[in-house]
């Protein structure tokens, strides 16, 4: 019966970080995160385990997260900001079509 349950639990941890790589993002205005500089624009977001690597081209960093599910499935993906002492931080990204969000950890993710 706990072999049972394992398998679910990994199976499903599986399915929830497959469905959080490879998404699309677009930023709308240049954003540092984790101390790098990203510049508007299209990027690719994966993830693993509780680590995300965005990155476009040859620029890619890599910051912590916490994959949560909602309640319902969310229509498009989207970027939510957050403003501390007069400055944008990213407070998570919703994975379009899932219930998926990503909700970023890192405090050092601001966007200019």
């Amino acid at each position: 019966m706990f072999k049972k349950i394992a398998v679910s639990f990994a199976t499903l941890a599986l399915a929830v970080a497959s469905a959080a790589s490879g998404v699309k993002v677009n930023l709308y205005q240049d954003t540092t995160v984790n101390g790098q500089q990203l510049k508007a624009g299209e990027y690719r977001v994966d993830v693993n385990d509780n680590r995300a690597t965005i990155h476009s081209g040859k620029v890619s960093v890599e910051v912590p997260v916490k994959v949560e599910n909602g309640t319902e499935k969310f229509k498009g993906t989207s970027v939510r900001y957050t403003n501390a002492n007069g400055a944008m931080k990213i407070q998570e990204i919703r994975l379009g079509g899932t219930t998926t969000k990503l909700v970023f950890a890192d405090t050092t993710a601001s966007l200019h």
